[in-house]
């Protein structure tokens, strides 16, 4: 039985995050904390992204990236995108996407002894806001409005008000900064890397056909398959 990377990934957040909530010494060691950081520890850039608050808030994000990264990661791997490269390239987004997520927030409590974070919130808003890129106009379903879909640029607007806000409330372990921060990150990552390998596909024609098809999701196309 051949697991796909999503699958894999979101086995193994779930189980050292489930490890951690009888654990508080595995959730010190691998939280996001800056002054730790300070201290040579910046494996917690990456560790931070694999134990979650509670199973609210780990049920949320795995079902967020399972939902969105088994489609990101089939897009990657088509011919017309990355090919062969595509599941380290999906690798590479994700991982990354918790370091550079947490950036801004290393550096505005880079001297806070009570700043901490966890969640692999950051990730996951990345792998949702480059699945975004290619379709734009995905349904996305509510989870707390039954039978309601918005089109997936649409949940994205609202996805990074909604995070600005809670940033600015504060209060928690839960990163909201790190969703706007991924998201943004998810998006330049996808159109830089698309530009450098998949030089016969266009994200920015892509992106208009889509929104121009009126709800439609249309297959992608690339430039030297036509």
């Amino acid at each position: 039985m051949q697991f796909d990377l999503t699958t894999i990934i979101c086995i193994f957040t779930a189980l050292v995050s489930i490890a951690g909530f009888n654990n508080q010494k595995l959730v010190d060691d691998l939280i996001f904390y800056p002054p730790a950081i300070n201290r040579k520890q910046q494996y917690r850039f990456i560790t931070h992204g694999f134990i979650h608050a509670d199973v609210l808030h780990l049920a949320f994000n795995m079902l967020a990236l399972y939902s969105f990264g088994a489609i990101l990661e089939n897009i990657f791997t088509l011919s017309c995108i990355f090919g062969s490269r595509g599941k380290l390239f999906y690798l590479l987004l994700y991982i990354t996407a918790l370091v550079v997520a947490s950036i801004p927030d290393y550096f505005r409590y880079k001297h806070s002894y009570h700043f901490r974070s966890l969640g692999a919130s950051g990730a996951v808003s990345a792998v949702v806001f480059a699945t975004i890129v290619f379709y734009p106009q995905n349904p996305i379903g509510l989870i707390f409005i039954p039978n309601v879909d918005i089109p997936g640029f649409i949940f994205g607007i609202l996805y990074l008000a909604i995070s600005v806000y809670l940033d600015k409330r504060g209060g928690g372990t839960i990163n909201h900064s790190a969703h706007f921060w991924g998201a943004a990150y998810g998006i330049v990552f996808t159109i830089v890397f698309c530009q450098l390998f998949s030089p016969g596909f266009s994200v920015y024609d892509n992106f208009v056909n889509q929104l121009h098809s009126m709800k439609e999701v249309l297959p992608l196309e690339c430039d030297f398959e036509k």
